[in-house]
């Protein structure tokens, strides 16, 4: 295992996650499912598309459903960069390196860049977006989970390794890391650029495919109010696991499977993780409370199901270490 030192001063300075685009075969399925069920706000729709966003975002949106038939996709993650200036110094860097990079053309979006990143997943940077009033304070709106604003994805991918190297060279830090047990080897990593806990994670598996997407709640009673609107609107299956609290972060969770299939995680009560000298976190494999601190491991579809992106192939994990699933726990305790 090699942790890299990150890179304290990037040549342009990516701030945050910021949006995915993902495919929806039934955009007013979709569309019920994340306004009235888990409590989003819809900003646009037309025939080919749906842009939603959570209460406090003040810019247009944090997810995009592209209309599409076929087996579920994500098209695209989203990070922000501060300026258009760091959008122009990046198209320049990832070229020099060889990733083909291009600026396009997109809807509600300033100066926008395309590039894959080293483990294969398709990469959208924008500076700017359309913005809108948050609804932060516009409280009779609030209703289902009350997602406040996108804060992290998880990414499966062939090459953990790989993958923190090159974004700890764009200025990413980790705060917490799983290995297998008594090695070197790297299993998953949890990096930032905001203050808080994760931007994006890569655990070891086939990919690159999209894991989860995670929204912030303000509080437990929001994750029990978004389980008891899918039950009462006929959404009961679409809940996949929890609620429950990860070790790993500390975060109250539950996680839910759109109509698609995309699997989508309301959580609260991160921690911060700002300080220079901040030190990462191990968790051994074996440790099924990196995942579920009160208890019982996920499911292996949990573990093993996920959304491949458009356009990158799917290559088999380097590393043959398999975690604990619920199957696999209850074999060994009976």
């Amino acid at each position: 295992m090699s942790i890299p030192v990150p890179n304290p001063s990037p040549d342009f300075n990516i701030t945050r996650t910021s949006h995915l685009v993902l495919s929806s075969n039934d955009l007013e399925k979709t569309r019920a499912f994340y306004e009235d069920v888990l409590g989003f706000h819809v900003s646009d729709q037309d025939d080919g598309a749906l842009y939603v966003r959570g209460l406090e975002e003040a810019y247009h949106h944090s997810l995009v459903f592209i209309k599409s038939e076929g087996p579920r996709k994500c098209l695209r993650m989203g990070f922000r960069m501060y300026t258009d200036e760091d959008l122009k110094i990046a198209h320049t860097y990832f070229n020099e390196r060889g990733h083909k990079a291009e600026f396009v053309e997109r809807p509600y979006q300033g100066l926008t860049l395309h590039v894959n990143d080293v483990v294969g997943v398709p990469l959208e940077f924008c500076a700017t977006m359309d913005q809108k009033p948050a609804l932060l304070q516009q409280f009779h709106r609030h209703h289902g989970g009350k997602p406040m604003h996108l804060d992290h994805v998880q990414i499966a991918t062939h090459n953990v390794q790989a993958a923190i190297d090159w974004y700890s060279e764009l200025g990413f830090r980790m705060t917490e890391y799983t290995a297998t047990d008594g090695t070197d080897e790297l299993w998953g990593v949890w990096l930032k650029r905001k203050d808080t806990t994760q931007d994006v994670v890569f655990s070891n598996g086939r990919g690159p495919r999209l894991h989860h997407l995670a929204f912030h709640v303000s509080d437990i009673a929001s994750i029990i109010h978004a389980a008891d609107a899918a039950s009462s609107m006929g959404f009961a299956s679409s809940v996949e696991r929890g609620p429950g609290r990860h070790g790993i972060a500390n975060a109250l969770f539950i996680y839910f499977r759109d109509p698609d299939g995309h699997r989508v995680e309301l959580f609260t009560n991160h921690y911060l993780a700002i300080d220079s000298d901040f030190v990462a976190k191990r968790w051994e494999l074996s440790d099924t409370s990196r995942s579920q601190l009160w208890g019982l491991p996920a499911t292996q579809n949990w573990f093993f199901d996920a959304t491949e992106f458009t356009g990158a192939p799917v290559l088999e994990p380097l590393l043959d270490a398999p975690p604990v699933t619920l199957e696999k726990f209850m074999e060994q305790t009976t």
